[in-house]
């Protein structure tokens, strides 16, 4: 996978004393394969400590407050996802804003995106909180919520709700780091907020030791202290390490929201978020059409989808790495290791699916008895389904990490557009035509058919579409250097600098513009 851009140019020398700081990577540098992998274990090891931390606090839900509190949370978490779902798209702008800016070497950029994407967050995520925690019941009651449930389900997505703005700029945040080339930090952070909120959950649940016994809105009150005192650390760490993502008292004018770069979070952050929804309206369908054969039907494909979710981890942790590769190069003008990272990306993605579908497959029965007693007539159900339906997250990690490395660049639209062709225009209607004919066949079948269309759009953009001329921030000003604090040199040891940068073998590359004409 080759191809150049001629609208996007190589970096002149990198400004003199500009660090992201501790742990961040320089991502424009180095071996592209072995970065990969390191950058994408980490995120990977995030979402499987947040996957095991819903799995842990609905254990101690059930067992010490009983199935309506579940089912009270469940409707709860809901909301809660599609929240957090709505702000993942506008993080994410945020992490390739950031990306391009530290792959460019502009530290005023970085500065102006963080200053003005943190006041942005202040007041959404204060918004959010206030409003939803007065909307809770009207809320609820528009979910049909069981009647038995609801009052603990007010109870607990109020105190979630309380914890909003700590959970969308604990979020904003991860994504900031990973942008700027750190994805160890975020798992470090992640760890400790999934233990502390472990910790808590049956603490504040019953009451232990000199805790209040708070039930079901002690899990709550769990994710709000964990979130508030690990973002705490997170920010006394990004100010400790002297990280370009803080604002320092001179800089705190940049607080106040640019429009252009609001526009471009809005913009670029709304279809992704949009995507986030269709996937899951997708999901919504799909179980109705599953729900029509019966309770043994639908306990074999929930326990399959338990499965789902942990093999498709890999392949979007190594999305998400390629992101935050392929954002850094395009701010530095390296197209061609994009195009590298677009390569090899795309093959790990496929491997990484790949290990855990054939593990799931050799080990089946002993790994579905996690979810399904033995001998339930479930499990030869959810064997079947994984049996036609697995092998379809191989080029569903594919088509992943090729529209990241197509979003490092600012298009968006178009990844969201095969997106939604490949669930609303291939996936649901080869099952809901076909279904009456092949009956929950048509179901399972549906699945991997809208993975290979997934996957085939992704490639066919990647190779012949015109993402390469796209623009993240082309809309945005450039304005006048930050104030860091760092005197800049003077003018004889600045050019000093830059003939020094020029005649070293190893300096970056000059603008293609700059260039002798051959």
């Amino acid at each position: 996978m080759t191809g150049k851009s001629e609208s996007l140019e190589r970096p002149g020398p990198a400004r003199p004393g500009f660090h992201p700081g501790a742990g961040a990577q320089d991502l424009t540098q180095g071996p592209i394969g072995k970065t990969l992998i390191l950058f994408s274990l980490p995120v990977m090891g995030s979402n499987v400590l947040h996957s095991l931390n819903g799995t842990a606090n609905a254990i101690w839900v059930s067992h010490v407050l009983g199935e309506a509190a579940l089912t009270a949370t469940a409707n709860a978490n809901n909301i809660l996802f599609l929240m957090l779902g709505a702000v993942f798209g506008i993080s994410m702008a945020a992490n390739l804003m950031i990306g391009q800016s530290v792959g460019a070497r502009d530290e005023a950029m970085v500065k102006r995106v963080i200053g003005t994407s943190t006041g942005f967050f202040v007041v959404l995520s204060l918004a959010v909180g206030v409003g939803g925690w007065l909307l809770t019941p009207t809320i609820l009651t528009a979910m049909d919520t069981p009647a038995d449930a609801k009052a603990q389900a007010i109870t607990y997505l109020r105190v979630i709700f309380m914890a909003m703005p700590f959970m969308y700029f604990f979020s904003f945040l991860m994504m900031a780091q990973r942008g700027a080339g750190d994805a160890r930090s975020p798992f470090w952070f992640s760890l400790a907020a999934v233990v502390l909120d472990v910790i808590l959950n049956p603490i504040l649940i019953t009451g232990f030791g000199p805790a209040p016994r708070m039930g079901i809105a002690g899990s709550a009150a769990a994710t709000l202290i964990s979130q508030t005192v690990v973002l705490g650390a997170i920010i006394a760490y990004l100010y400790r390490t002297r990280s370009v993502l803080v604002l320092w008292p001179h800089e705190w004018k940049l607080l106040k929201p640019e429009l252009a770069i609001i526009r471009t979070l809005v913009s670029k952050g709304l279809p992704m978020a949009v995507q986030m929804l269709v996937i899951s309206g997708a999901a919504v369908v799909m179980i109705s059409f599953v729900n029509r054969y019966g309770s043994d039907t639908a306990a074999g494909y929930a326990a399959a989808v338990q499965l789902w979710t942990y093999v498709q981890m890999p392949a979007m942790a190594m999305g998400a790495a390629v992101s935050s590769m392929a954002a850094q190069n395009v701010g530095a003008g390296r197209m061609d290791r994009v195009n590298r990272i677009a390569g090899l990306g795309s093959l790990y993605a496929a491997l990484l699916s790949a290990g855990p579908v054939l593990v799931i497959y050799l080990i089946e029965p002993l790994v579905l008895r996690l979810f399904l007693p033995a001998g339930s007539p479930s499990i030869p159900i959810a064997i079947h389904i994984n049996a036609i339906v697995l092998w379809g997250f191989i080029p569903f990690g594919v088509a992943f990490a090729l529209s990241g490395v197509v979003r490092a660049t600012g298009a968006v639209m178009v990844p969201l557009i095969f997106m939604a062709l490949s669930l609303w225009g291939v996936r649901i209607p080869f099952a809901l035509l076909l279904e009456p004919a092949l009956g929950a066949e048509a179901v399972w079948w549906s699945f991997p058919l809208g993975s290979i269309a997934s996957c085939a759009l992704a490639v066919g953009y990647y190779l012949f579409g015109g993402w390469r001329k796209a623009q993240l921030m082309s809309g945005i000003p450039r304005g006048e250097p930050v104030d860091t604090g760092l005197a800049a040199p003077p003018p004889e040891e600045s050019e000093a600098l830059e003939a020094a940068s020029r005649s070293s073998p190893q300096a970056p590359h000059r603008r293609e513009s700059e260039a002798p004409a051959e």
